[in-house]
């Protein structure tokens, strides 16, 4: 079928989607919260609890409060993430849902060019928390969101100013090497207009060593060479954001709203590398040494427009969201290597690699109550990503001119649109939510490998179903049970043919014909929720095909080279608990645990069977309200061994501290320690007959910081109308759990 008949065949399934059944869901701009209305920030249908509660759930999703999460005050995106269930942030800043790292993130409900890429991870660590009011934990998304993302969405939500008039809040953070940041923001609400703008800068730092002990099997002797590589590393971060936005009632029934969103961040580095290698005799045949300084550059500037209007009843409304945003990326490095065996000689090496995402978004969405307390939503979305990769290298003496090196300089394009319908209803009957649904999507690729002069373009239409279904057993316990179909397609990187050079010992390459990952995702949750007492356990199960995987073999010489490959079939299935609870009136606590077990059908490889482990990880933190004003925390996670094709990682794991102290309703302190007993670090295994391999990195991410939060303006004598309520809060489901 081509591109052409497919989209017609995609036009033509509007008929079928409009009618299939699915969530009560829809993803707009939230309202500003001077205004309130019922919120349509997020899609999916949503139960809501008390306000003071840090966890409330829906039937496709649970958000967890970041107000009492003190890492969350001084720490980055990275760091209050680390805290929350479900998920696990690695070393080097790289996440994922219970073990799978293809993981989509959002922000307000809107996917973002920032968090894409092989960078991301350092984004989050530079992200300041303390910007997000919650974060949005969806495992098994509803088929109104895009299917990309085969372990779900982390959406990230903003914080409000809430109160009527001009308000806002300042906020500033000392820590231990030159640490710091800082943030503010700001409102104004007025009956018909609201203005808004935040603004902050986060400075880190990073130091650590990298121990690379390998063997590889020598065809010819049938022994193993042995290897060492060890690198030590210093980097220091700078990120600066800002946004505004601006929404304004035409009348009672239509609002216009307007965003703008800036984020930069730099990272300089220094780093050696001395590496080691031996004949299967054990006599030395290479050694070299090298130094070098590094920067990268990432920024991010958005800016996006929402129309909503109220149609007659309630709940009956039209909304038009359109966004563009432009993510560049530059590093750049220069290395001087000394090689001392098999030759002695010397040469200084100039590498800058660039991308460039353009993502344009266009999406309109209908939304109308049903007889019988039933509710559809309907909508259109398309989205394009066009990426330019230029990446360039030059080689030669030390101290003298340098020329440019092939297997340094290459050019890549790619592009990628997605056309998508889908639609979603809901409908309860008695203590029964029913919420089946459809999304249709056509997806065309375009790959330009310039430098090779290889293109090439494919297209596929394919249907992505969903069903969510909710019980209420009665007012404390319900039982929630969902379906979906998820996809994770290759990234841009992954499809480049080209072999890159990383290192005289180190190459990657990609392959455009790699096919996306797709994803069965089956999961039944038991939840009882008693006045400010909440627990939840959750069965899931995961079948997934065709999942893009590194695979490292050897070149020869000895150099490494890492592919990507699809695997042929992979499973995982556990049990996740999740408990947040008081134990007196003056201390609380969080826990959850995930006992998970992970299966790798890996025979592509070459392993002759399949490989599996159980994997155990979990979360907890003790809260204390000492006073009034004293609030005193100890948080920590632990992540067990974890399954990779080739071999798998050793379990890790922090230890947190925090104290906050509120001086009066205005003003408060907080100081926080990460990492206090410098436990966390990142260990990894391969172990195949061709190739051993264990990769230790030892980071060094303990920190203390010292911080102060003011608020200001809000409710006054001029302006004594009660403030409205948070505007990152959720619908509630008709026929569902009701607060509790």
């Amino acid at each position: 079928m081509t591109f052409t008949t497919r989209r017609a065949a995609l036009l033509a399934a509007t008929g079928l989607v409009a009618f299939s059944a699915n969530a009560y869901a829809q993803t707009t701009t939230a309202p500003p919260p001077a205004k309130k209305e019922p919120s349509t920030q997020v899609q999916g249908v949503t139960i809501t609890a008390p306000s003071s509660q840090d966890i409330k759930t829906s039937i496709d999703r649970r958000s967890y409060s970041l107000g009492k999460d003190l890492q969350a005050t001084t720490g980055s995106v990275a760091d209050a993430l680390r805290n929350v269930p479900s998920v696990q942030v690695d070393v080097q800043g790289n996440v994922s849902l219970r073990g799978d790292s293809n993981v989509t993130i959002m922000i307000d409900g809107k996917p973002s060019g920032m968090f894409k890429g092989e960078n991301r991870g350092q984004v989050l660590q530079q992200i300041p928390a303390s910007q997000f009011e919650r974060v949005e934990v969806m495992t098994n998304p509803s088929a109104a969101f895009s299917p990309e993302g085969s372990a779900g969405i982390i959406n990230l939500i903003t914080k409000q100013q809430r109160g009527v008039g001009t308000t806002g809040s300042a906020r500033g953070n000392f820590g231990t090497e030159g640490r710091k940041n800082a943030s503010i923001s700001l409102a104004r609400n007025t009956k018909a207009l609201t203005l808004s703008a935040d603004a902050g800068f986060r400075r880190d730092k990073a130091k650590g060593e990298i121990v690379d002990d390998r063997e590889r099997l020598d065809a010819a002797t049938g022994k193993y060479s042995p290897s060492r590589q060890k690198i030590g590393f210093a980097s220091r971060g700078l990120s600066h954001n800002a946004r505004a936005g601006v929404d304004y009632d035409l009348d009672k029934k239509t609002r216009l709203s307007a965003e703008a969103r800036y984020n930069d961040m730099t990272y300089k580095s220094e780093s050696g590398s001395d590496y080691d290698g031996r004949a299967p005799s054990g006599a030395p045949s290479v050694r070299y040494q090298r130094r070098g300084d590094g920067e990268m550059k990432r920024s991010v500037a958005g800016l996006s427009g929402d129309l909503r209007h109220k149609l007659s009843g309630d709940d009956h409304e039209f909304t038009v969201h359109a966004s563009l945003e432009r993510t560049r990326d530059r590093q750049t490095t220069a290395s001087d290597g000394f090689n001392q065996l098999p030759i002695v000689s010397s040469y200084a090496e100039r590498v800058r690699a660039g991308d460039e995402l353009i993502q344009s978004r266009l999406k309109a969405e209908y939304k109308r109550p049903l007889p019988g307390g039933a509710k559809l939503v309907a909508g259109y979305e398309l989205q394009v990503d066009d990426n330019d990769y230029d990446n360039f290298g030059a080689r030669g003496p030390i101290g003298g001119s340098l020329t440019t090196d092939p297997s340094l300089t290459n050019q890549f394009k790619y592009k990628q649109a997605v056309n998508a319908l889908y639609a979603t209803y809901s409908r309860s009957v008695g203590d029964w939510t029913v919420m089946p649904g459809l999304r249709v999507e056509e997806v065309q690729i375009d790959t330009n490998q310039v430098t090779s002069s290889l293109k090439d373009s494919h297209d596929y239409l394919r249907a992505y179903p969903s069903l969510h279904v909710q019980y209420k057993v009665d007012d404390m316990r319900q039982v929630n049970a969902s379906y979906s179909r998820r996809i994770q397609r290759p990234s841009a990187q992954d499809l480049n043919p080209y072999r890159v050079y990383q290192d005289p010992y180190s190459y990657r390459q990609g392959d455009p014909r790699l096919k996306p990952q797709v994803t069965d995702s089956f999961e039944v949750a038991y939840q009882l929720r008693k006045g400010f007492n909440y627990y939840l356990g959750t069965l899931y199960w995961r079948e997934a095909r065709d999942g893009v995987t590194d695979v490292v073999r050897e070149l020869p010489g000895g150099a490494l080279l890492t592919t990507k490959a699809n695997l042929a079939k992979s499973r995982a299935g556990g049990l996740e608990l999740v408990a947040n609870a008081r134990l007196t009136p003056k201390i609380s606590y969080t826990i959850s645990g995930n006992a998970a077990w992970n299966e790798i059908g890996a025979t592509d490889l070459g392993f002759p069977e399949s490989r599996s482990t159980w994997t155990v990880s979990g979360y907890a933190a003790l809260n204390v309200q000492a006073t009034p004003k004293d609030f005193l925390q100890i948080s920590g996670f632990a992540i067990g061994k974890r399954l990779t094709p080739q071999g798998y990682r050793e379990p890790t794991g922090m230890l947190n501290l925090g104290y906050r102290h509120k001086f009066n309703d205005r003003l408060s302190g907080v100081v926080t320690v990460q990492d206090s007993l410098k436990t966390f670090g990142d260990k990894l295994v391969i172990n195949t007959a061709a190739l051993k391999e264990r990769r230790a990195m030892d980071l060094d991410l303990r920190a203390v910081f010292v911080g102060v939060t003011y608020g200001f303006g809000g409710q006054g004598p001029a302006n004594p109308r009660r403030p409205r309520e948070p505007a990152f809060d959720f619908q509630t489901t008709p026929g569902g759990v009701g607060p509790m």
